[in-house]
């Protein structure tokens, strides 16, 4: 159950991202081209992006340590909307374009997928139900 539900949350996801590059670009090829592209980008960076983080989290407490963590995951959220940028950007060559997937894209996943994992959650529970 669990490995169909992040199978759906990556698809759901994809599909996000494809339909506002498709949107941007008006091409299947160049939507479904950065849609491989930026997730395989976001999972290069992410491990370099953490190490440094973990630098600094180092031997932080308290106050310090809550403010870090907050500052890493807001320099993660512009990391990968730089990435969203630059990949559409390059397809389309558009500032504009580029800039408007970038802010649009994670704010359907911000909507969207707690409607998903909501959906999810009805589904296991129905199971659940039928299974006494």
């Amino acid at each position: 159950m669990a490995v169909a539900r992040k199978g759906s949350q990556v698809i759901t996801h994809l599909a996000i991202g494809f339909a506002i590059a498709y949107a941007v670009t008006g091409s299947m090829a160049l939507g479904g081209l950065a849609v491989l592209v930026e997730p395989l980008l976001n999972v290069m960076l992410v491990p370099f992006h953490e190490r440094a983080w973990h630098r600094k989290l180092h031997g932080a407490s308290g106050q310090r340590r809550y403010l870090l963590l907050t500052l890493e995951k807001l320099s993660l959220t512009c990391m990968h909307m730089g990435v969203a940028f630059g990949v559409l950007y390059c397809a389309t060559g558009s500032l504009a374009l580029g800039g408007f997937a970038a802010v649009l894209e994670p704010v359907c996943n911000v909507v969207l997928m707690p409607l998903h994992d909501r959906a999810w959650d009805k589904l296991q529970l129905g199971w659940q139900a039928q299974a006494v």
